[in-house]
């Protein structure tokens, strides 16, 4: 695991290097972006931790350059706490958000949680299981408990566009895109009358998800 950390503040990029090496990762320091993209240009990286508060450009412009070569996962981790910059950057092409002060549990969580999703993107395997659940995307089948669970086209396509991006927090924005099409991005309230008809079906508790998140004025998240 070669992680490239992109954090122009030297405290914090020491430790965040060493929350990787503690991981068993190899960290790969860069104090501004143009040093992170050649970095990553470079080859060899698995993960790019990027602060958007960066000396010579905008952590955002850092992630839609990198997006127009690499699928590699960024995970943020900045300062910034208000939705607007979380959803500004999940838009743009980022993976997850870590809210500075984080500790180093959740960091190396997230990390884990990227890297999973990393990995099973290369398996072919269409069926997807999370606790009695089985999604086959091939057959459009989907069971729980072994007994088969009726969806609508709509509930399908949500649940398989989340199911793809595990581990990933989507913006209801990309997620209206990916399952309504362009034409309906100012009726957002749609994801979430989907997403608690899907908790309700697939969920043991819909009031309190294991896997069908919320991103608090973000989006979603399937937590594998």
């Amino acid at each position: 695991m070669r992680v490239v950390v992109v954090e122009d503040e030297p405290q914090i990029r020491r430790f965040v290097c060493d929350a990787v090496r503690k991981e068993g990762g190899v960290p790969v320091e860069a104090g501004s972006g143009r040093a992170g993209l050649d970095a990553v240009a470079g080859g060899g990286a698995t993960l790019v931790i990027l602060d958007l508060g960066l000396p010579d450009m905008n952590g955002v412009d850092f992630i839609r350059e990198l997006r127009r070569w690499s699928s590699l996962p960024i995970l943020i981790l900045s300062a910034r706490s208000a939705e607007q910059d979380k959803i500004e950057a999940l838009d743009a092409g980022a993976d997850d958000y870590l809210t500075k002060p984080f500790g180093i549990g959740e960091l190396l969580a997230r990390m884990r949680v990227l890297l999973r999703r990393l990995a099973q993107s290369s398996e072919s395997t269409p069926v997807h299981r999370f606790g009695g659940i089985e999604v086959d995307l091939a057959r459009h089948l989907v069971r729980r408990d072994g007994a088969e669970v009726h969806l609508t086209q709509i509930e399908f396509r949500l649940l398989a566009t989340l199911l793809a991006n595990a581990g990933k927090v989507m913006t209801n924005r990309v997620l209206m895109r990916e399952v309504w099409g362009g034409g309906h991005a100012e009726q957002e309230h749609y994801v979430r009358i989907y997403v608690r008809r899907l908790r309700q079906k697939l969920e043991d508790d819909p009031t309190r998800p294991r896997y069908l998140l919320t991103e608090t004025g973000v989006g979603y998240r399937f937590q594998p």
